[in-house]
């Protein structure tokens, strides 16, 4: 069942006018950061990386001082930098695609091969270590993910993996994949999980934002060492939906 948005979510002026500007406020950013981090690439990643997080900053000052979205985190105390870990999370908007680049520590992230393709940031987004996937061949997708993810985890890298392949509604459940937590077998890194309600603020596939405070809880790091790759999804799945609902 699908929730109902809340009343402020008129479309009044105010919403409309916020929304157009910080649409603006992002496009045109992207014709300065993307060729810098162009530029870098062959400067070391965690420069590029810096400068791919300047960008965050500033999208994340926009959607505040624009659309009146501010966000809290629960659960800081669960992210230890130096325990690289894979992160398997719920998807509900474009914010924590953008967001988690922020709070989380130097990651890599599974998204679709297509969006490499994108003038600009696709190509800027390519030089930033993604595990590029083509999801109608998921025999090799999974492989891939499997590859290229222990090998990012080996050189220091977070993996983000939004299990359920695609935004869900804020509400709406659907069954996770289980590509992260086979990673988490074979690599034996742990899995933090991570709700947030984000899809309220910042809906999926929609130009209004609206003003509010986007809530993010992360759980306890999930150990891998020794369990089934179902067993890990399933904890973490149920992490996920527990906490949605307290959320």
């Amino acid at each position: 069942m699908t929730l109902q948005t809340p009343s402020f979510q008129g479309r009044n002026f105010k919403v409309y006018f916020g929304s157009t500007l910080l649409f603006i406020g992002m496009t045109l950013s992207l014709f300065v950061i993307c060729p810098l981090i162009l530029l870098a690439v062959a400067l070391p990643f965690r420069t590029r990386y810096r400068i791919a997080g300047l960008w965050v900053k500033w999208v994340l000052w926009l959607a505040k001082v624009c659309c009146g979205i501010d966000h809290e985190i629960e659960g800081m105390e669960h992210i230890e930098p130096s325990r690289v870990s894979i992160v398997l999370s719920k998807h509900q908007s474009a914010w924590e695609t953008i967001a988690y680049r922020d709070f989380l520590p130097m990651h890599s992230v599974l998204l679709k091969q297509s969006l490499l393709w994108l003038p600009l940031w696709g190509w800027a987004m390519a030089t930033l270590k993604p595990i590029a996937i083509d999801r109608k061949n998921q025999r090799a997708a999974l492989r891939k993910l499997l590859e290229k993810g222990s090998e990012n985890l080996k050189a220091g890298l977070w993996v983000i993996i939004f299990p359920e392949g695609t935004r869900t509604a804020p509400g709406e459940i659907k069954k996770f994949n289980g590509g992260g937590a086979m990673l988490a077998q074979q690599s034996g890194y742990p899995v933090v999980p991570i709700a947030h309600n984000a899809g309220i603020y910042w809906p999926r596939y929609s130009f209004l934002k609206y003003p509010g405070t986007i809530k993010v809880k992360i759980g306890p790091p999930i150990e891998s060492n020794g369990r089934r790759a179902a067993d890990i999804n399933a904890e973490a799945e149920a992490w996920i939906a527990e906490a949605m609902k307290e959320l």
